[in-house]
């Protein structure tokens, strides 16, 4: 199979930065011509609309919105080889939607409030290893609910009984 049809069949499939496509071509190229080959049938294809850069930011970006934050999309972004000017251009929409993002986020992992400080710090730290700001988690994450006076923590349950 040549170059160019793998080329094109992992377009095909999904988007790819051209970083992460060099990648994935460079153990198929003839190794006296690689690197020439490979950047010509690179520039070709960005040429002919192909290969995209922006398009795939723009893709990756709408496909990882529902789950991370704007820093682990930029981040990721930047691992695959997009450079920053399009980084930022493809999440600056994000930043807009955060707060609600992170909002959407807790609430289908969690759905309640955390019942002590340590619950509640590993609920921030949820929503900061999905790329949210520190700031925003703290607010997103409700502080515990103090408990009831006459109530308190059975262990051996794991829940609240009635004080005798």
């Amino acid at each position: 199979m040549s170059l160019k049809a793998r080329a094109l069949r992992a377009l095909a499939q999904r988007e790819h930065s051209r970083l992460e496509l060099a990648r994935k071509l460079r153990p198929y190229a003839d190794a006296e011509q690689a690197p020439a080959a490979l950047e010509v049938l690179l520039d070709e294809l960005q040429a002919q609309g192909w290969l995209s850069d922006a398009r795939f930011a723009e893709a990756l970006s709408r496909n990882r919105a529902e789950r991370q934050g704007v820093a682990r999309i930029r981040a990721e972004l930047r691992q695959r080889g997009v450079d920053a000017g399009q980084v930022e251009r493809a999440t600056a929409v994000l930043a807009a939607t955060e707060a609600e993002r992170a909002q959407q986020v807790w609430q289908k992992k969690f759905g309640q409030p955390a019942r002590d400080a340590a619950e509640r710090a590993r609920q921030i730290r949820f929503l900061l290893g999905r790329g949210f700001d520190t700031g925003l988690a703290c607010r997103v994450v409700p502080k515990p609910q103090p408990r009831a006076a006459g109530q308190q923590e059975n262990p051996e349950e794991g829940g609240l009984e009635e004080g005798l």
